[in-house]
């Protein structure tokens, strides 16, 4: 770096640390509160005075009457996250892949820019994983395939194509 460069960095370094001083500064600066008017007066709750007594308390209303499982089942939504694992890919050609690995399942959902899909494992094998699904990756019509390797599932090639079969879209993706 040339002397003159450094000099310039140091005056605009100075010049934003004293803008910044002067906007704390002016952040912290009491305001005065404006003066009410007659109209503001009419609008605002009068203080009431309180009586010493304590208020009467509120009557509780309890159900005893014991719901059905079905009642039950309809207002309750469990969510239970083991054997979920969310690992993020960048793919060439130029892709973002964000997959989730439900393990209970046998399933992944795949997240990119294209779209979301929910694919299913098709291999017992756990090197390389295969997951398929019969959509592409916008939900339409054609397939998307999943391969992914290695133990932490470090290296994976989707595979995506639309009605037209013909031509496939692959995509080679490295963990981040």
């Amino acid at each position: 770096m040339s002397l003159e460069l450094l000099k310039k960095l140091r005056t605009s370094v100075a010049l934003t640390g004293l803008l910044a001083g002067a906007l704390t500064i002016s952040a912290c600066q009491q305001q005065s509160e404006p003066e009410s008017s007659m109209e503001d007066g009419v609008t605002a709750e009068e203080s009431v005075p309180m009586s010493a007594e304590p208020a009467e308390p509120s009557d509780v209303v309890v159900n005893t009457e014991d719901a059905s499982l079905n009642e039950v089942e309809d207002d309750t939504v469990a969510s239970v996250n083991s054997g979920v694992t969310q690992v993020s890919y960048l793919c060439s050609p130029e892709l973002k892949v964000e997959a989730t690995y439900k393990e209970d399942a046998n399933q992944v959902v795949v997240a990119t820019d294209m779209g979301t899909v929910t694919l299913n494992q098709t291999n017992e094998g756990s090197n390389p994983e295969v997951f398929e699904v019969a959509t592409a990756m916008d939900g339409s019509e054609g397939f998307t395939q999943w391969r992914v390797a290695h133990e932490e599932r470090e290296t994976g090639v989707m595979r995506t194509a639309g009605a037209d079969e013909s031509t496939v879209n692959t995509f080679e993706c490295n963990k981040v």
